[in-house]
């Protein structure tokens, strides 16, 4: 095994997670910026008014996007696995 396998598989592990989390992470980016704005506007500081939207729209997310979140790791492992002997 050497450093281009190791690098390729780093590279794909990478890519496999920036495809999985990216829709939790720009909701909340999304969520937080709203929350953030009202908060502005009507001057109300409750830590709760940020935390609790975004943990329900991640939650969400996972329920709604969880089969291809599931599937998208699931096919990465098994080109993974068919690696294994390419590796010696």
């Amino acid at each position: 095994m050497d450093t281009v396998q190791v690098l390729d598989i780093m590279r794909g592990a990478f890519a496999v997670a920036a495809r999985i989390s990216s829709p939790i992470l720009i909701s909340a980016l999304v969520i937080g910026v709203g929350v953030s704005l009202i908060q502005t506007v009507t001057q109300i500081q409750e830590m709760t008014l940020t935390f609790v939207p975004k943990l329900v729209a991640a939650a969400l997310i996972v329920l709604i996007l969880g089969g291809w979140m599931l599937s998208e790791m699931t096919t990465w492992i098994i080109e993974l696995w068919g690696l294994i002997p390419t590796l010696l």
